[in-house]
C-alpha cells in the first residue's frame, strides 16, 4: 500500500472501491476525471483477482475497514498502486446526504486521483503480524466478556438485598460460588461455570503470547525493561507499529496512538481539550494501564514516574488523569527509541549518565 503520495501518471486510471460484505462497487475514472466504468463485484478473493490481475497498472483507492487488508494485499499483487484510506478524514463520505456505495465509490477515485494525500492514506500490516495481533485481539474480546459476565452477577446480587466480597478477577468464580443466594443459582451458577472456562482460556492465551513474543518476537524483551511493560504490552506494542523506523520523529508515535490533545487554535484562544484517540485503541489502553503503575503506590522510582507526579501535582484537579496520559504519551517514544536502539534502560538517566548499548536478543 501506498502511504505517500505520488503524483498520479499521465494517462494512469484511478479506481475507488467501496468495499462491502458480500459486494463491492467500483468506479473508474481517467486521468481527466472522465468517468469510465461503474460496476459491482463480489467481495471474494477470486473476483477481484479476476477483476484486477489482467488490469493496466492503475491507482486503487479504498477505505480501511475489515475487509481493506486482503483486499489492499491481493490487489498490490495484482501490481497496482494501492491507497488505504484513512475513514476518519474522510467527512466528505460520511456527511453527504446523498450517500450510497455508488457515490462512496466516486469519490474515493475523484479525491485519489487528485491528491492521495486527503485521503491520509497509511499501510496495512503484513497477514503474519494480522494473525499474531487476532491472538491478542481475542484474549482482550474474552477479557471483556467475562468482566460483563462478573458485573451481571454482583449486579444481580445487589438487586436481591446481597453483596459480594470484594475479590480478584481470577478469584471470583470459586469465591462468589459459596456467596449466591439459593434463589439466584438456577440463574447464575452457570454463569459461575463459564467464567471459570473463560480462566482457563485467558490462562491459554496468556502461555500462547508469552511463547510468540519469545520465539517470534525477541525484541520485546528490550521494551519490558521499563517497569509496568509487561509481555502483553510489549508485544501489541511491537506488532501494532510494525517497524520502529516508520516515524520521521520518534515523538510522532504518541500522535499515531491518539495520545495527543486535540487543537482547535483561533485568535488568542487556545482550548485545552482531551486527547484525539486515533489509533489502536487497546494499545492505547494498555499504555494507560501501564502508566497508572509507574505513577501507583508499587511503581518504583524512575525519571519517568518523576516526572509524571511533578505534572500530577501542579495539575489542579484533573492533575493526576492529565499526568495519566502525559505518562502514556511519553513511555510510547521511550519504548519506540529502546526498540530503535537496542539501549539499555537507565531508570534515573538524567542522573546516571549516558545510556550503555544493549545487544539485540539473538
Amino acid at each position: 500500500m501506498k502511504d505517500a503520495t505520488t503524483p498520479n501518471e499521465e494517462g494512469k486510471v484511478t479506481v475507488g472501491l467501496d468495499l462491502g460484505d458480500k459486494h463491492t462497487q467500483l468506479c473508474m475514472i481517467d486521468a481527466g476525471g472522465e468517468l469510465l466504468e461503474e460496476a459491482r463485484l463480489r467481495t471474494t478473493p477470486a473476483a477481484l483477482r479476476q477483476r484486477f490481475s489482467a488490469m493496466p497498472t492503475a491507482r486503487l483507492v479504498l477505505e480501511a475497514g475489515t475487509h481493506s487488508p486482503w483486499v489492499s494485499r491481493l490487489l498490490e499483487d495484482c501490481g497496482h498502486e494501492v491507497y488505504v484510506a484513512n475513514p476518519r478524514k474522510l467527512r466528505l463520505i460520511y456527511q453527504n446526504d446523498s450517500k450510497s456505495d455508488r457515490v462512496d465509490a466516486q469519490y474515493l477515485a475523484r479525491i485519489g486521483r487528485l491528491d492521495p494525500a486527503l485521503l491520509a492514506p497509511f499501510r496495512h500490516r503484513c497477514a503474519a503480524t494480522q494473525a499474531d495481533l487476532a491472538l491478542i485481539r481475542s484474549r482482550d474480546a474474552l477479557v471483556k466478556a467475562r468482566v460483563r459476565l462478573i458485573n451481571h452477577i454482583r449486579g444481580a446480587v445487589k438487586s436481591v438485598g446481597g453483596r459480594l466480597a470484594s475479590c480478584s478477577t481470577e478469584s471470583f468464580a470459586g469465591r462468589a460460588a459459596s456467596q449466591i443466594p439459593a434463589e439466584l443459582k438456577p440463574a447464575l451458577v452457570p454463569l459461575l461455570e463459564m467464567i471459570t472456562s473463560m480462566d482457563e482460556k485467558i490462562r491459554a492465551y496468556d502461555r500462547q503470547i508469552e511463547r510468540t513474543a519469545r520465539e517470534r518476537y525477541p525484541e520485546t524483551a528490550l521494551l519490558r525493561q521499563v517497569p509496568g511493560v509487561g509481555t502483553l504490552t510489549a508485544l501489541t506494542y511491537v506488532l501494532t507499529l510494525e517497524d520502529p523506523a516508520r516515524f520521521a520523529s520518534p515523538r510522532a508515535v504518541g500522535s499515531y496512538l491518539g495520545l495527543r490533545p486535540r487543537k482547535a487554535d483561533s485568535g488568542d484562544l487556545s482550548p485545552q481539550l482531551h486527547i484525539t484517540k486515533a489509533g489502536d485503541e487497546m494499545l492505547r489502553r494498555l499504555l494507560v494501564g501501564a502508566a497508572h503503575y509507574i505513577l501507583g503506590p508499587f511503581g518504583p522510582d524512575t525519571d519517568l514516574r518523576r516526572w509524571g507526579l511533578a505534572l500530577a501535582a501542579r495539575g489542579g484537579k484533573r492533575g493526576k488523569r492529565l499526568a495519566v496520559v502525559a505518562v502514556a504519551r511519553k513511555l510510547s517514544v521511550l519504548l519506540l527509541r529502546l526498540w530503535a536502539t537496542a539501549e539499555v534502560y537507565e531508570p534515573l538517566r538524567n542522573t546516571a549518565g549516558e545510556p550503555r548499548s544493549l545487544s539485540r536478543p539473538a
